[in-house]
């Protein structure tokens, strides 16, 4: 147990059960792929590991909206809002560099449906689901909104989330250009999902509900392909211009959390291949 006190309190480095898991293998796939790619794998237990470049910098994509989940479910527990509460969706938003609206294009987001309620309104709790399952910036950027960028920070920097920097709402182009993009790292994603796994993100039933959440993600080409089918898999994709990411809790026998970000490969088709390659290797190499 002190251990794992010392983990939290330090970070990755201060807990390494020195078990590569597969990490020849792991290293090979890499190598072939001519991608930078870091990996952060352990077992539940703690008695399994893989960390490769874990505080690699990378942009987060969507990765960024597991914070802005566990910041709702945290608000909600506070009872600074009501998670079942109506908000109005608007497509309105102000640039972090000097205020000056901005917009998002129904073309470049993931998902139509919250674009057909504008001047309606949607409950938090279905904006959550729009955002993480099927990736809705619109829905992403009310949240941010609603909740506070300061705050998502705060409770990241709390769960011991360190290397996940969360700077502001989706496409926001001068923000972007003058290089303020929201990043992370796959330690920094481990530790989020890892709390999540074990009850530790805000509550136990709070952390329940994030996994239900979780494993409706509809897009299911990256980690999930590498496991069986009846293992199921609550994660979090993201993708922009030559990066692709997966962020997952496996409910395998042995269970564990994986993340796999990818910067460098044009074709997300080849990436997502790589990632369901790594998370076989894995899973072959983890379960009993």
């Amino acid at each position: 147990m002190k251990r794992l006190v010392l983990w939290w309190v330090f970070g990755l480095a201060a807990y390494a059960p020195g078990n590569d898991v597969a990490r020849d293998r792991v290293d090979a796939l890499i190598n072939e792929s001519g991608a930078e790619v870091s990996i952060a794998f352990r077992t539940l237990d703690g008695e399994q590991e893989l960390l490769i470049e874990p505080d690699r910098v990378y942009h987060a994509a969507s990765t960024m909206k597991v914070p802005v989940m566990i910041e709702l479910f945290r608000q909600a527990r506070e009872k600074t809002i009501a998670i079942e509460e109506p908000l109005e969706i608007t497509n309105s938003f102000s640039s972090i560099i000097d205020g000056s609206p901005y917009e998002l294009s129904v073309g470049d987001d993931s998902d139509a449906d919250v674009y057909a309620r504008l001047g309606k309104t949607m409950t938090l709790r279905e904006l959550c689901e729009a955002m993480i399952t099927v990736s809705s910036n619109l829905a992403t950027n009310l949240l941010i909104e609603k909740l506070g960028v300061e705050n998502i920070r705060r409770t990241v920097t709390v769960l011991g989330g360190n290397g996940m920097s969360v700077l502001r709402g989706v496409e926001d182009t001068k923000a972007f250009e003058s290089g303020k993009s929201n990043t992370t790292t796959a330690g920094a994603l481990l530790v989020l999902l890892e709390r999540i796994a074990r009850g530790e993100a805000v509550s136990a039933e709070a952390s329940r509900e994030m996994v239900e959440i979780l494993a409706r993600q509809q897009f299911n080409d990256a980690i999930p392909a590498g496991v069986p089918d009846e293992v199921r898999v609550a994660h979090k994709t993201g993708s922009i211009t030559r990066i692709h990411h997966d962020a997952a809790i496996v409910e395998a026998s042995s269970p564990y959390v994986l993340v796999v970000l990818v910067r460098g490969i044009d074709d997300r088709g080849e990436s997502a291949a790589l990632m369901a390659n790594i998370s076989s290797a894995l899973y072959e190499a983890s379960q009993p």
